[in-house]
């Protein structure tokens, strides 16, 4: 097993250079231990502007590594925007739709489409990284296989959150390795604090054995129901109220598609729970702060040998999707097609990512998997990959990019139905969306309407259209293509 290989291959390694052993088998060697580690946090349900609330996250990544401003995810609901990150396709080609409703998604649809096997996870794994995963995995995962503990391959270090008590702050199992363990009630039992005391534990024991790793870490905060950590429920967030976007309790919303425009305006008790759930929200982000200071600070500490891991690691901070405030009349819940759900926050701390930049270009969750297997310089897998690597632009040698993205959902609750649009940035900040079996339309001209208050379906341009038709079907190169409009 990799477990006992790894270790010994760094003892042999050592041994040959106390002798003065040379040639290919030690440049390997070397060059193996020179991979970057990668640390990936994962939020859930966290909106873009939510970042304005975590200071800690600020300073140690925004302010030392790039701002992505224009970060988006395909499908904003958690299990398909999960799988999306894991294998860098697109819903329409994961086949994972939604979080486990009538086969249309969740664990169960990804494992049943063979994600299980080649993923982010099992290609580093294949590449020499020390895999890990601490908190949420996938919608439906129970710890189970046919009645028998279950542990995904790819992974070496497995610490995952077990339905139906995923999102259980406190009160909750964990597969441990493939061991359900129980965590109770105490404050040192809080999920996003043991996450973290997990996760570097793993970097620490990672960095001293010279093998490069992948720590996948994904706390559940803010997703409802948004317990903060005890030290978190009374803070200088008291009180605070929800954003106020000129969408929120949108007055005239006839020129939305019907089930908008069947929505009331927002009551008083509505609006002070939509404040009530933010306080909230924001307060157990504070946690997760607490945690990306951790990882840092782990990270600052330099080996048995003097080296210090933070040199060359690259940690990527973002969310599974966003969420609804009151915009468009939308009490809660994400899933649609607007900013509020798609938009999400995306920084990245690295070497040679310069310190306290931004970029505009335009990314997408199909990107994560090419990131990671180009950075560490392992092998693609076996179908189409429909993103893009993310490094020419966090060193700042990006070719010809992207200047559009697909975003597609399935029905929800009979009320939306299915849809799929295009979202662009540029010189013309556009986004087209068509909703199937209806003749519902939505099409926002974003320079001008930022906040998508006025709907001008007619005579959309032609070639949104078409591009959008070629995006709705498209897997691997003609992904690209289509998002750069050729």
């Amino acid at each position: 097993m990799k477990k006992i290989v790894l270790p010994l291959a760094a003892t042999v390694l050592i041994v040959m250079l106390s002798l003065g052993v040379s040639g290919s088998m030690t440049k390997d060697a070397q060059a193996l231990s020179a991979k970057p580690n990668i640390v990936f946090i994962l939020t859930d349900d966290m909106r873009k502007d939510d970042l304005n609330y975590m200071p800690k996250t600020q300073d140690l990544l925004q302010n030392k590594g790039m701002t992505f401003q224009n970060a988006y995810v395909s499908n904003p609901i958690c299990c398909p925007s999960r799988a999306t990150t894991m294998t860098g396709r697109y819903s329409h080609n994961t086949g994972v739709w939604t979080n486990g409703d009538a086969g249309m998604g969740g664990w169960y649809v990804y494992r049943r489409n063979g994600y299980e096997q080649d993923n982010v996870a099992t290609r580093l794994d294949a590449a020499g990284y020390r895999t890990a995963l601490f908190g949420k995995y996938l919608n439906g995962y129970k710890g189970t296989l046919d009645g028998a503990p279950y542990v995904p391959p790819g992974w070496d270090r497995w610490f995952a959150t077990v339905d139906p008590t995923t999102y259980n702050y406190r009160n909750y199992d964990i597969s441990d390795n493939g061991t359900i363990t129980h965590f109770g009630t105490s404050d040192s039992d809080y999920k996003t604090d043991v996450l973290s005391r997990k996760t570097n534990t793993f970097i620490s024991n990672s960095a001293s054995l010279g093998t490069p790793f992948f720590a996948y870490v994904a706390p559940i905060a803010p997703h409802g129901p948004a317990t903060p950590a005890p030290r978190d429920v009374r803070t200088k967030y008291d009180g605070v109220s929800g954003p106020r976007l000129p969408s929120f309790n949108e007055a005239d919303v006839s020129d939305k598609p019907p089930w908008i425009r069947q929505l009331p305006r927002l009551t008083s008790d509505q609006i002070a729970a939509i404040n009530t759930r933010h306080e909230k929200r924001i307060e157990s982000l504070q946690a997760v702060d607490d945690l990306v200071e951790g990882v840092v600070n782990t990270l600052s500490k330099p080996t048995p040998d003097g080296a210090i891991p933070m040199d060359n690691t690259y940690i990527f901070f973002t969310s599974d999707n966003g969420f609804h405030h009151g915009e468009h009349r939308i009490t809660s819940e994400k899933y649609r097609p607007y900013e509020e759900d798609i938009h999400i926050p995306l920084l990245a701390r690295g070497p040679q990512v310069p310190e306290g930049s931004t970029t505009y270009k335009l990314t997408v969750n199909t990107d994560y998997l090419p990131t990671f297997i180009n950075l560490a310089g392992a092998q693609t897998p076996n179908y189409p990959v429909d993103g893009r690597p993310l490094k020419p632009v966090l060193d700042g040698s990006a070719p010809p990019w992207r200047d559009a993205i697909l975003i597609e959902g399935p029905q929800r609750d009979f009320v939306s139905p299915s849809y799929r649009g295009i979202r662009t940035v540029g010189t013309y900040k556009q986004k087209y969306v068509e909703y199937e079996g209806t003749a519902a339309r939505e099409m926002y001209y974003l320079g001008d309407d930022p906040y998508e208050l006025t709907n001008k379906p007619q005579n959309p341009p032609a070639g949104l259209v078409s591009r959008l038709q070629a995006l709705k079907n498209c897997s691997g190169d003609s992904c690209s293509a289509a998002e750069e409009g050729q």
